[in-house]
């Protein structure tokens, strides 16, 4: 079952020209060849919010969580919250059914705020302190991965009550993307870390835990994972007659962000999961646990996308041509730092012409700036145009920083041909007011000459 499949009514008067599989679902081009998402052209909402600014589609992001439930449904499904947080999204994700982890003290709050059950909370951070474990514990989080000889120690020492953990464990198979963290298993210290924590009265060993990377794109990689996860898991019962009832196979998975990419079929990842979870547990006589997975990238990534004001069009010896856009690092760290590269379209004007290749570059003038090479976007591109970046749903506004002291763009949601600010734009007043050598320190929206006339007195 494809996401059209889940929302046939998404696919119909979607342009050719909009890519199914990297585009929001509900992605179309009007009359006047305007891009719209969520039934509201993205001019209406440049115009309303300006630009930079991320655009959301609710239903996008909530059919990617339905699809993952009918795909995978004795999987118990925790949405990845570092992926695209806010109130409102973590409420989105919890109406949806879905589990939310989170792995800092803001993430915390902002989940609890959103009015998530505790219990559905899974608490992942690296090298956590034990302020932050204390708040976890505090409020009752449902469970926590540990992923360190210390973290067990401090835990141990902030609890008082039956706390729930599990173990990230790191298999004998090749990763990468941050799965180096945890316990190893051919050297013993993943048995040895079931070990110590059985012997903490107040730590509850649920389960295991495990993240074999970033943008897996190959179900297959599941495969002898999972086998060694069980094999650890029949050799705590056989040493210490626990029986493990949970086996989280962390996130990771891929999805596509030019034409071509591949992508994880959660279909397909269903089938590798189940025969060899069938296949392992009857080799060790070990019940079945039940699964998790915690997508992030992948509910997220394709519901979002970036609206961008050209500024500048510059030509270049050689043929080359480049769009200079009033975004960047500030807004797309992702590219910098992941070496992503991006699906791009004229968005006010979305009519067949002639096109050429054009590179769009952010104006902050950090190198790594480059938004999206050679898109082939209208010959006549020109200051004033509207761009729209898709796929930038993940790990856009999240890891949005104030490079160069500019503002983050605001988070928009879409749905049903209405818009809604989730997060406002971060503005000049917003980050003088951290400055503690400030005398104005209100904390309020304003512009530049506000702020400048504020300073002069006037």
């Amino acid at each position: 079952m494809t996401q059209f499949e889940l929302l046939p009514s998404l696919s119909h008067g979607l342009s050719p020209h909009l890519d199914r599989a990297i585009w929001p679902l509900s992605a179309s081009v009007d009359d006047l060849g305007r891009l719209c998402v969520g039934a509201v052209p993205v001019t209406e909402i440049a115009a309303d919010y300006g630009t930079p600014a991320y655009v959301v589609d609710e239903l996008d992001f909530r059919a990617r969580i339905r699809g993952y439930r009918a795909a995978l449904p004795e999987v118990e499904l925790v949405y990845a919250a570092k992926a695209l947080l806010s109130t409102a999204v973590a409420q989105w994700a919890a109406s949806e059914g879905a589990g939310l982890n989170v792995c800092s003290p803001g993430e915390l709050a902002t989940v609890l705020t959103a009015g998530v059950a505790p219990s559905q909370i899974v608490l992942h951070g690296n090298a956590m302190t034990g302020a932050e474990l204390h708040d976890a514990v505090d409020a009752e989080v449902g469970r926590i991965v540990i992923d360190s000889p210390n973290t067990i120690a401090l835990l141990a020492a902030q609890v008082r009550h039956r706390q729930n953990v599990l173990i990230r464990v790191i298999p004998g198979i090749e990763a990468h993307g941050g799965a180096g963290l945890g316990f190893t298993v051919a050297d013993g210290r993943a048995a040895g870390a079931v070990r110590r924590i059985l012997d903490q009265p107040w730590l509850n060993l649920v389960g295991l835990h495990c993240h074999l990377g970033s943008r897996i794109t190959d179900p297959r990689r599941y495969g002898p994972a999972i086998r060694q996860l069980v094999a650890l898991m029949a050799e705590a019962r056989d040493r210490h007659g626990v029986v493990l009832s949970q086996l989280d196979l962390g996130g990771g998975h891929g999805v596509p962000y030019v034409y071509g990419d591949p992508e994880l079929s959660p279909h397909a990842l269903a089938e590798v999961v189940d025969s060899t979870l069938r296949s392992a547990c009857a080799d060790y006589g070990y019940p079945r646990p039940q699964i998790v997975m915690e997508p992030g990238r992948a509910i997220a990534a394709r519901a979002g996308i970036t609206l961008y004001r050209v500024i500048d069009v510059r030509h270049r010896p050689g043929g080359r041509t480049f769009a200079v856009v009033d975004g960047g690092m500030v807004d797309n760290p992702h590219e910098g730092l992941r070496g992503v590269k991006y699906t791009a379209a004229l968005a006010n004007r979305h009519l067949p012409t002639t096109t050429a290749p054009v590179t769009i570059v952010g104006r902050q003038c950090e190198s790594g700036e480059e938004i999206a090479r050679d898109v082939e976007l209208a010959t006549d591109i020109h200051p004033g145009d509207l761009l729209a970046l898709a796929c930038t749903g993940a790990y856009h506004y999240s890891m949005g920083s104030a490079c160069n002291l500019v503002g983050r763009p605001p988070l928009i949601a879409v749905a049903g041909g209405r818009t809604r600010p989730l997060v406002r734009r971060e503005t000049v007043a917003d980050l003088l007011a951290r400055d503690c050598d400030w005398s104005h320190q209100k904390h309020r929206p304003g512009s530049v000459t506000m702020v400048v006339n504020e300073a002069r007195g006037k």
